[in-house]
């Protein structure tokens, strides 16, 4: 959660050799939230906290590397796909804090964590790219190619329907939490 404002404040500067720090601390902050709760799991060191924290962590580090994508090309990467992106994030993420208010554990599907393994890894790839399109090494031909293919830009459309899908399974599959079981203590409640 640290590193997500550093890094963003690094990648929009115009400046190489801050976009290539900048996508250094981003690798750091993925790698280091993986290990966290590898560890935490391994060791049996999870806390209520923890599990509220390390999602909450995660969208940090996506919110960060996504604004930073229209920086970069903004027909490829438009501003309402991140913001749809963000939106599915900020719902789930309020969903969350409404089970643990009621004490009562979210479940999770395989798709949400493909999902954010899929954004992890595309968001890597584009912040590269975006590092390498305006310089002069060996890279930046390959760059500039995969820019103009238009590969990135399905690349994105994917990502946006991925994190849709995700975001409607988790309503689907964590209804009863939220209607169901809310309803049944109305009821009660009135008896």
């Amino acid at each position: 959660m640290i590193l997500a404002p550093i890094f963003l404040l690094l990648y929009i500067q115009d400046e190489v050799v801050w976009r290539a720090l900048s996508v250094g601390i981003f690798a750091v902050a993925v790698v280091t939230d993986f290990f966290d709760g590898y560890i935490a799991r391994l060791y049996g060191y999870q806390t209520a906290y923890g599990v509220f924290l390390d999602p909450l962590a995660d969208k940090f580090l996506t919110f960060a590397g996504f604004i930073c994508l229209p920086f970069i090309n903004a027909e490829q990467f438009p501003w309402w796909a991140v913001g749809v992106i963000v939106l599915r994030d900020v719902i789930v993420t309020g969903m969350r804090m409404i089970a643990d208010h009621r004490n009562i554990s979210m479940k999770t599907r395989f798709t949400a964590k493909f999902k954010t393994m899929a954004q992890m890894i595309f968001l890597y790839l584009v912040l590269m790219v975006g590092v390498f399109i305006n310089t002069d090494v060996w890279l930046s031909t390959y760059s500039r190619e995969l820019m103009q293919s238009g590969i990135l830009e399905w690349g994105m459309m994917a990502i946006v329907v991925l994190t849709l899908y995700s975001g409607v399974e988790y309503i689907l599959t964590n209804k009863e939490i939220f209607f169901n079981d809310h309803n049944a203590k109305t009821k009660t409640d009135y008896r």
